[in-house]
């Protein structure tokens, strides 16, 4: 029987294939590699030009609705150029975050701090799930109740002064992304996710949200 090729637009894998399952976490730490380090071109470039705090919630706002476009397109070689696309405008949006902490005066240790945190957070946890095998699927209802009250915490933090507020929402995001990575990761290795543009996305999205996070609390903590 002929066997059909998996292209690396596609990356449409056979759920429980080991050559398979390894295919798409090469590709997807391969493209993960890739939109992070686009990410930090954009990013450094929006903090050149020192595009103010509402040209990064615009941002912001473009990026989640090109988070439904590649989601639409994953499936096609559309979905890189809107994963691109998706990241490049994510990082610009972290210019003036970043160029706020820069301007403190060990401002530039923060921001290599939480860089490190963010990325020995992330190859702990994925090197833990890789080597150990575990399925982390069970953790799906509680991430998600997380997910839900971390955003109304947010929204709610917009309107109300909460003393400390920020700060225990900050490490529940932590929290939060850790036990994503975790999960994420599982689904890759077990065949819960067979696209690598969209397993791409959700890691991408965990190490965003935990590089801000452990910012801001690098923040608080220096202060």
């Amino acid at each position: 029987m002929e066997r059909k090729p998996v292209t690396l637009a596609s990356a449409v894998a056979q759920p429980g294939t080991g050559i398979e399952i390894n295919k798409v976490l090469r590709n997807t730490y391969m493209l993960l590699g890739m939109t992070l380090l686009f990410s930090a071109v954009t990013a450094t470039v929006a903090m050149a030009m020192n595009i103010g705090h509402m040209t990064s919630l615009v941002l912001t706002l473009v990026g989640f609705g090109l988070l439904f476009v590649v989601n639409k397109t994953a499936e096609s070689s559309k979905g890189i150029v809107a994963i691109f696309a998706f990241t490049g405008v994510m990082g610009a949006a972290l210019g003036p975050l970043l160029n706020f902490y820069l301007a403190l005066s060990n401002g530039s240790s923060l921001v290599m701090q939480a860089l490190g945190g963010t990325a020995i957070v992330f190859f702990s946890l994925s090197a833990y799930v890789l080597t150990t095998r575990k399925d982390f699927s069970f953790m799906g209802g509680f991430l998600m109740v997380g997910l839900v009250v971390a955003l109304v915490a947010s929204i709610a933090m917009m309107f109300f002064s909460i003393p400390g507020g920020q700060l225990a929402l900050s490490a529940g995001i932590v929290v939060l992304m850790s036990g994503l990575i975790l999960f994420d990761t599982s689904r890759i290795i077990h065949g819960g996710e067979t696209n690598y543009i969209r397993a791409t996305v959700s890691l991408y999205l965990n190490i965003y949200n935990l590089f801000t996070a452990l910012l801001h609390l690098l923040g608080v903590a220096d202060d």
